[in-house]
């Protein structure tokens, strides 16, 4: 496989980053996942920390080099996903179920599968295009299909952030599959949360994403989104690759990885850990024996779910 990825997580004007994200890769197989987290403080931080690492964790052990069906693997995976998230908060008692959005792709032999629930959207940008875009699972967008918003009032509908899927909570998630869908070169793939689509809109992401290098590319666009919301400013998250097999190998792209050398049993994972992500405010803050309490107990939730 030749393509070229980067990631970036920002907290926006929140208290604290509830957002997840990550990207794994074997010699034959590409993992890219993003997840936003609900559900009051921590506890939205935990569900996608949960569904984020999980995904990781199992793609590691199966992708070896190649997973046997990815759309399966997305099924069963994010569905338990889903239950460990749910297990955790019986374990711990909580009233507030935890609960995240979730958007993850697989890119295997030349084709990207990809599955969400929740508004974190992935977008296949080609030739300049939007060539395929997720459906977000949330009220404004039952309302849009009825004809009773259009796209402005949309951005400012006060109910613009519920959704009625989601992993964790009480009622089972509605995740959507895609198709299996070929990649042609220069494709490119970008998984966000709305803390990004909603200050940029469409236009902005084609306009600041599907040009440039990534590394380029997605800080600049978080950088706009965060001028544009302002002091209202969500946690923002995006992954982006753009897909490199079939490109001219004597184009000069230095940025480009190739797993052509790699071991069939190695694995490159970049993921977010689990800390402090601001200064202590008041009674927000966690102490790191509740980070490392924490993470013991989020690793419990996964191993559960993942033999």
């Amino acid at each position: 496989m030749k393509f070229t990825i980067f990631q970036e997580s920002r907290i926006g004007k929140r208290k604290t980053n509830q957002d997840r994200i990550a990207h794994c890769y074997s010699h034959d197989s590409l993992l890219m996942v993003l997840a936003d987290g609900m559900g009051g403080h921590l506890h939205g931080e935990v569900a996608a920390h949960i569904a984020v690492q999980y995904l990781t964790h199992v793609f590691q052990r199966e992708a070896q080099p190649v997973l046997p069906d990815p759309g399966m693997f997305l099924s069963r995976e994010l569905a338990l996903a889903h239950h460990a998230i749910v297990d955790y908060s019986l374990e711990k008692g909580l009233r507030e179920a935890p609960r995240t959005t979730i958007v993850a792709c697989i890119v295997q032999g030349g084709y990207a599968y990809w599955a969400h629930a929740g508004d974190s959207r992935l977008y296949l940008l080609r030739g300049g295009r939007i060539h395929v875009q997720t459906h977000d699972h949330s009220r404004v967008q039952l309302m849009m299909d009825q004809g009773l918003l259009d796209v402005r009032s949309a951005a400012v509908h006060p109910n613009r952030n519920r959704v009625y899927s989601c992993l964790g909570g009480t009622n089972v998630p509605q995740i959507e599959f895609s198709r299996r869908t070929p990649l042609q070169p220069g494709d490119v793939l970008v998984l966000c949360t709305d803390g990004l689509w909603g200050p940029l809109g469409d236009e902005g992401i084609l306009r600041s994403l599907s040009r440039e290098s990534p590394m380029v590319s997605v800080p600049r666009a978080l950088g706009e989104a965060e001028l544009i919301a302002g002091s209202h400013c969500d946690n923002l998250s995006v992954i982006m690759m753009v897909w490199r097999e079939g490109e001219d190998d004597n184009l000069d792209f230095s940025d480009v990885i190739s797993t052509q050398t790699m071991a069939l049993s190695d694995f490159t994972t970049r993921m977010d850990s689990f800390q402090r992500a601001h200064p202590p405010i008041g009674d927000m803050d966690m102490t790191d024996d509740e980070i490392e309490r924490t993470i013991q107990e989020i690793n419990s939730a996964i191993q559960k779910f993942s033999k």
